[in-house]
C-alpha cells in the first residue's frame, strides 16, 4: 500500500444512494483472491451508455463522489479491491457504511464523509479537481475553491499516511515483540 498524504485529482460523481457492495462488485466476480482485474467489473450491472464511470471525463479520476450510505450490504473486501484496481484512492459521500469504511482503509482508499452543502457543490462541479488532504483532514475544490473538513480515526489516518494496514504495522514491530516475549519467558 502506498502512503497517502494528499490526493489531488478530478472526480467522477456517482449519483446513487445506497450503493451496496453487490452493486460495487457483483457476486459472480468474487471467485478470485487476486485484486488484479476487479476494476473492470466495478458496477458491472449498472455499466452502459450514460453511466458516469463510462463517460470520457471519468477516465483517470482517482476520486469517486457517491451519495448516501455508500458500501452498505455485506462485508465484501472485493468492493474496495475493485475500486482500487479501477484507480480510485478516495470515496467522498454523504455517509459510508462502517464495514466498507474499515475495508477501504485496509486497502488504501480514503473514506471521506462530507455535509450536504459541500456535497452539492461537488455534484455541481463534476469533472473539477479536488484535493483530499489527510494531514489537514480537509477536502478542497480547485486549490483555492470551497473547502470542508472531515473526520477520520487517528489510527486509520496513521495507517493510510504510513502506507500500512494493521497487520503491516504489527509486523513492522516483530523484533520488539519477539524480544518482549523472550524477556517475559525468562522471567517466568
Amino acid at each position: 500500500m502506498e502512503p497517502i498524504r494528499t490526493i489531488v485529482s478530478r472526480f467522477v460523481v456517482l449519483p446513487i444512494d445506497d450503493a451496496d457492495t453487490d452493486q460495487i462488485i457483483p457476486a459472480r466476480f468474487l471467485k478470485t483472491t487476486s485484486r488484479a482485474g476487479l476494476g473492470a467489473h466495478l458496477f458491472a450491472d449498472r455499466r452502459g451508455p450514460g453511466f458516469p464511470l463510462d463517460q470520457p471525463e471519468a477516465r483517470g479520476a482517482n476520486i469517486l463522489v457517491a451519495g448516501r450510505n455508500f458500501g452498505c450490504g455485506s462485508s465484501r473486501e472485493h468492493a474496495p479491491w475493485a475500486l482500487a484496481d479501477a484507480g480510485f484512492r478516495a470515496v467522498i459521500a454523504l455517509s459510508i457504511a462502517d464495514i466498507f469504511r474499515a475495508n477501504a482503509i485496509k486497502n488504501g482508499i480514503v473514506p471521506v464523509v462530507v455535509d450536504r452543502a459541500f456535497h452539492d457543490q461537488l455534484r455541481a462541479s463534476t469533472g473539477a479537481e479536488v484535493a483530499v488532504d489527510l494531514e489537514k483532514l480537509t477536502v478542497s475544490m480547485g486549490g483555492a475553491g470551497p473547502a470542508t473538513t472531515f473526520s477520520l480515526d487517528p489510527f486509520a489516518r496513521h495507517c493510510l499516511m504510513s502506507g500500512v494496514d494493521e497487520l503491516g504495522l504489527l509486523l513492522a514491530k516483530l523484533d520488539a515483540i519477539v524480544a518482549y516475549e523472550k524477556k517475559a519467558e525468562s522471567l517466568s
